[in-house]
């Protein structure tokens, strides 16, 4: 015989059923908190502020997904764009879906519904696919209620197989991006402002976060990334442990395939020219137009 549990003592049968129901309320926006670890980054883009413009004109029209929490108040799965918006254009309360989620339920959820945004940049998928993935992990190594296991219901497949076959994308391709969240943050920065590519990045990924900080640093005084090729021999270098400043330098000097011949000027020759901070960019767009008047006065003494 089952015994009743402690929730079926104290609670009647009509709590119990809207517990487990999802139902649409207006919130305090102040009662909602982000998602803990959010991999999806809430930025001031057109987006954002055609969302603003939307929310100021005509409030939130699609409600926003939480849960309650143990200890009070709700977390939000869905709409942090909105709840920032709100905040934005003065709205206290924000229309929401209250769901029943358990925590992996509530990062699968989290993952899948801003992964239907057009634009989401290579951070965002590598932490996103990392946190779903777990979470299925978690989910198929446990029995359900009077259910078979989810391991069994994936019919055979690994749980990275079915998460590409979800998001469209290869296993290896969800491999490489999990790998991505190995990357230090201003590394992890140049993927995403697609300064470095993804294949060369995999492979700099398995580099310690000190090296990798020094490779950040000489890829800044160098103004120059590596190439696949480069980013094979630096991992093969820091496998050995034979990677050191030195060594970063010797390879980002090599000349790489189909590489249009620059030439190179120290910065320090160039620093006393500039105010500190100058960018590298200014620095050369200031030095093109200098060269252009040094031209011009030099074709103008000819005549």
């Amino acid at each position: 015989m089952n015994l009743p549990s402690v929730d079926d003592l104290f609670t009647t049968q009509e709590e119990r059923d809207q517990k487990n129901q999802e139902y649409v309320k207006d919130i305090s926006i102040y009662e909602i908190t982000d998602f803990p670890n959010h991999p999806f980054k809430v930025k001031m883009d057109d987006k954002m502020l055609e969302t603003i413009e939307s929310v100021r004109d005509h409030g939130v029209l699609v409600p926003a997904l939480v849960r309650e929490k143990p200890t009070g108040g709700y977390e939000m799965i869905s709409g942090h764009r909105r709840k920032m918006a709100s905040e934005l254009v003065g709205k206290e309360t924000m229309p929401c879906i209250v769901r029943n989620l358990s925590d992996d339920q509530a990062v699968i959820v989290m993952v899948d519904s801003n992964l239907q945004r057009e634009e989401i940049l290579p951070s965002e998928k590598a932490f996103a696919y990392k946190m779903k993935l777990e979470a299925m992990k978690r989910q198929a190594g446990r029995s359900r209620k009077n259910s078979v296991p989810v391991a069994q219901e994936f019919r055979g497949k690994t749980s990275r197989e079915i998460l590409g076959e979800q998001v469209g994308e290869s296993q290896d391709q969800i491999r490489r991006y999990i790998r991505l969240t190995e990357l230090i943050p201003e590394i992890l920065e140049m993927v995403d402002d697609k300064k470095i590519s993804m294949r060369p990045a995999v492979e700099l990924s398995y580099l310690t976060k000190e090296e990798q900080e020094i490779l950040y640093d000489t890829m800044e005084s160098e103004a120059c990334t590596p190439s696949h090729a480069q980013a094979i021999k630096i991992r093969k270098f820091s496998a050995e442990g034979r990677l050191n400043e030195d060594v970063l330098l010797s390879i980002m000097a090599e000349e790489k395939p189909n590489q249009v011949e620059k030439w190179k000027i120290p910065k320090n020759r160039l620093k006393k020219y500039f105010p500190s901070g100058t960018s590298q960019q200014k620095m050369e767009e200031t030095i093109i137009k200098a060269l252009e008047l040094y031209r011009k006065r030099e074709k103008s003494r000819e005549r």
